[in-house]
């Protein structure tokens, strides 16, 4: 991942409504949601939603596809781990065992 790539993430997820968005699709993946199912469970506007879901896809967090007259978006959880991958690179000085991931206590 370039650093330009993980600024644009980082910069998608720095908003309460994108964060929930995204942390929703992450608990629905890989399956994901349908917009009107966001946007129920969220209680978003449609075009407050539409507005986070674009943002969010072009940092290449989510995908789409469309079914039918529907449209499902998807976490892409390969972008997160690149992200993640990408923020810890150089953890530790060399030593990632030191940087492992805790458990929320």
């Amino acid at each position: 991942m370039k650093s330009n790539d993980a600024v644009n993430a980082l910069a998608a997820l720095a908003q309460d409504s994108r964060l929930s968005v995204f942390r929703l699709l992450v608990h629905h993946a890989p399956d994901g949601l349908t917009a009107g199912l966001i946007a129920e469970r969220l209680e978003l506007p449609a075009p407050t939603l539409s507005f986070h879901l674009k943002t969010l896809a072009q940092a290449g967090l989510v995908s789409t596809k469309q079914e039918g007259r529907f449209v499902r978006y998807r976490a892409q959880i390969e972008a997160v781990n690149a992200l993640i991958n990408f923020l810890t690179d150089d953890c530790c000085a060399g030593h990632p065992e030191l940087c492992a991931l805790k458990a929320e206590e």
